[in-house]
């Protein structure tokens, strides 16, 4: 098998990652492209740090199963199929799925910390970071808490306040002066999607 194209992408939480994954990985085949993404490699809730007020922070880079998650990506490079299951961060309402990776020819890794974490970053061919302005990031991350993690308003404020923006300036905004491409999404990315799909398609 020829070596994989590996792409990391990564941005702000509420930048619109997931977002962008969904239109990039919606104009190739499964055959083609694997999405595997850095959610779903949180370690349990019993393992999370607390903060100074034992509040769980899932914002910090000791959150993730990082050996996990590059020993998975290391598997999939070498040809092997790998299985997960889903992280649904404690929400009742969402019933865990058995998620299969396979290897493909684009293999693309997302989330917080996927340029963060040295070794995984070695792995990388090419370094997206996705950005959108700080009002903009605030709405998604309501929404998608709220309504996909099953957070309360309060929850999410604090969380917001407290955790997000401190490893966002500290640890995730630093990453965007070392990435290939910068994508701004504040109102959309579609021109930038396009190019990096026919840019992508070149390579298969």
């Amino acid at each position: 098998m020829k070596k994989p194209v590996t792409i990391g992408i990564t941005g702000g939480s509420g930048s619109g990652k997931t977002f962008f994954l969904e239109g990039l990985s919606s104009r190739f085949t499964p055959e083609q492209l694997c999405l595997i993404s850095q959610d779903n490699y949180y370690k349990p809730r019993d393992q999370q740090p607390l903060d100074k007020n034992q509040v769980k922070n899932f914002d910090l880079p000791e959150s993730i199963d990082r050996e996990a998650f590059y020993h998975d990506l290391q598997m999939l490079k070498g040809g092997q199929t790998v299985t997960r299951k889903e992280y649904t961060f404690n929400n009742p309402s969402r019933e865990p799925r058995m998620l299969v990776f396979r290897p493909t020819p684009i293999i693309v890794v997302e989330g917080l910390f996927v340029q963060y974490f040295e070794e995984i970053a070695g792995e990388l061919d090419l370094k997206i970071f996705i950005e959108a302005k700080d009002h903009v990031k605030f709405g998604r991350r309501i929404k998608r808490d709220r309504i996909d993690r099953g957070y309360d308003l309060d929850d999410v404020l604090y969380r917001y306040q407290h955790h997000v923006m401190p490893v966002y300036e500290s640890m995730i905004e630093p990453l965007k002066h070392h990435a290939d491409l910068v994508i701004p999404n504040d109102h959309g990315f579609d021109r930038a999607l396009e190019v990096l799909a026919g840019y992508l398609k070149g390579l298969l």
